[in-house]
């Protein structure tokens, strides 16, 4: 969730299992230039990191390793290193940003005449909503802050009662977002997604290319049970490509980083969203963008089976195309590490056996997935199956109440993020969601557009505005559901449309190195410029519109989509 909070330093560390020493290798820190609003996960336990120092066939000295520890918020403190001098945090409101953010809701409010099918009541709603999202773009505030002046605003100002201001704290998809940081967080804390990275490491590491195929495929099998970006990002897989970076030379912030770190990097923050994009669960925002579907009156049976369905070939093919296509873009100057699998297979037997912890893991996550498969057919919601999930998480002491009191960032995005979905849900109630979208499908009829003309374009352009986003679940907040109706006005059949827009929600979350939570992670390891990155973005961005616009097409022509 993929989402938008400031990151934080990493709380104290837990005690390593006297079993895991040799996993828990302590990590330097990550320390990225400017990290941009986003929600990443918040760990506070060491994550591993291979202990390889690979005899690569173009390396002539054997480079010394520091060990360095990644966590997701990317942001991570070395007991070991000199501490960092203070500086007195920043206080209150940036005042430039405050200044635009207000005044943009206050020349909606009072300049911009009311059309006559608005209610005073909407229109003013509409002002502080969009405040809001303009703060959510220029940051006068943490983002947490910064939604709560606006709830507070619209409550003030009347144009909300409090029970409505505050309802969507009572979401199920919300409550499920939540959970969904504890999951990850079980993930890295027992160490099974290491374990899992780390056999397709064994399995497919001996060229460069390999080694990204071996990395991209493994999230690709951890992402339906552990739905967060940002935690694999910074939890499992950038641990794994540093220390296979650093044993092979590669360094980040100076010229040896593009020998593998700049490309294994790049290759698994563009496959990223493809990996998210294949399952429901696999990131908070999927799950939100289908009730907000629902909401809008398209409905969607089976949701996990007809999500994966729907997604699946024009994933897969995007998922098995970006290694290659970052291969040739952004070519890495190692081009084999023969000695990788046995070494990620002497990692393995330094870890031993699968813990007693990982195998609680594994059933727990199974069990969780096989209700948010079955559910609709059983009667069980997908909330209350990834709660029971965490109950035997917690009963078994997999996890503790601390380790879900210290994921900060997902309290932050229960607090944020259920303000902003309640102020969108109010604007549909009011009927400007509606208003809006007829205005633009007469806009675009103005043009003779047949429905796949206006398909194009809304989708294009909601992709193209992530660019004013650091957030893709703000994003999503913000816009799908405005987006959804003007697709349902323009006559895009409903299900198609709320499913692309989805779908785009995780292919954009590779743009910039602040459109997402893992980009943030990935950015600032320090292995990538802005200026490449920002290229690249662009460069694959296009690539899977390609890939998911004409291999899609076909696929949901098949699958009597439209």
């Amino acid at each position: 969730m993929e989402s938008s909070a400031l990151a934080r330093p990493i709380a104290s560390p837990l005690p390593a299992r006297p079993s895991a020493v040799l996993r828990h290798r302590p990590l330097s820190a990550l320390r990225p230039a400017a990290l941009p609003s986003a929600t990443p996960l918040s760990l506070h336990r060491p994550v591993s990191c291979l202990p390889l120092s690979l005899p690569l066939r173009h390396r002539r000295a054997k480079p010394s390793f520091s060990p360095v520890r990644a966590s997701s918020s990317s942001v991570a403190v070395d007991p070991t290193a000199s501490p960092a001098p203070s500086t007195q945090p920043a206080q209150g409101a940036k005042p430039v940003p405050l200044v635009i953010s207000v005044a943009i809701g206050l020349a909606l409010r009072f300049l911009v005449p009311r059309p006559v099918d608005v209610t005073p009541q909407a229109w003013q709603l509409l002002a502080i909503f969009v405040s809001t999202i303009a703060g959510l773009v220029l940051s006068p505030l943490p983002v947490g802050a910064w939604a709560f002046i606006g709830l507070t605003a619209s409550v003030s100002t009347k144009t909300l009662p409090f029970s409505a201001a505050l309802g969507a704290f009572t979401n199920e998809v919300i409550w499920l977002i939540v959970i969904s940081f504890f999951f990850a967080r079980g993930f890295v804390k027992t160490g099974l997604g290491d374990r899992i990275a780390t056999y397709f490491v064994k399995l497919l590491g001996k060229s460069t290319l390999g080694l990204s195929y071996g990395l991209t495929l493994g999230e690709a099998f951890i992402a339906p049970a552990m739905p967060s970006t940002t935690a694999r990002a910074g939890g499992v897989f950038l641990p794994i490509i540093k220390s296979l970076s650093l044993s092979s030379g590669s360094k980040p912030g100076d010229s040896s980083a593009g020998k593998l770190g700049s490309y294994l990097v790049m290759s698994q923050l563009q496959a990223s969203g493809s990996s998210s994009a294949l399952f429901l669960t696999a990131a908070a925002q999927n799950l939100l963008c289908l009730r907000l579907a629902e909401e809008l009156g398209v409905r969607i049976s089976s949701p996990w089976a007809s999500w994966f369905k729907v997604a699946s070939l024009p994933a897969i093919v995007s998922l098995l195309a970006t290694p290659y296509i970052m291969y040739k873009l952004f070519p890495p100057q190692v081009k084999d590490t023969p000695d990788a699998p046995s070494l990620a297979s002497k990692k393995l037997e330094q870890m031993g056996p699968i813990t007693k912890n990982e195998w609680v893991m594994i059933g727990t996550m199974l069990f969780a997935v096989s209700l948010w498969v079955f559910g609709d057919a059983l009667g069980v919601p997908s909330v209350v199956a990834a709660m029971l999930g965490l109950s035997i998480l917690l009963l078994l002491g997999v996890m503790n109440w601390d380790d879900c009191l210290n994921e900060k960032s997902a309290w932050d995005t229960l607090a944020w993020f259920a303000i902003l979905v309640g102020m969108a849900g109010q604007l549909t109630n009011l009927g400007i969601v509606t208003w809006m979208s007829n205005c633009v499908a007469k806009f675009l009829q103005s043009f003779s557009l047949s429905w796949p003309a206006a398909f194009g374009v809304l989708q294009a352009s909601y992709f193209l505005i992530h660019y004013l986003f650091a957030s893709q679940t703000g994003h999503v907040g913000a816009l799908y559901s405005a987006f959804l109706a003007m697709h349902l006005a323009a006559g895009v059949p409903g299900v198609l449309a709320a499913f692309a827009l989805a779908y785009n929600t995780n292919l954009f979350g590779a743009l910039t190195h602040y459109s997402s939570g893992q980009a943030a992670v990935y950015y600032g390891a320090g292995y990538v410029d802005l200026p490449n990155l920002i290229k690249l973005g662009f460069a694959v961005a296009v690539v899977n519109v390609l890939t998911w616009g004409v291999v899609g097409s076909f696929w949901w022509k098949f699958l009597g989509l439209y």
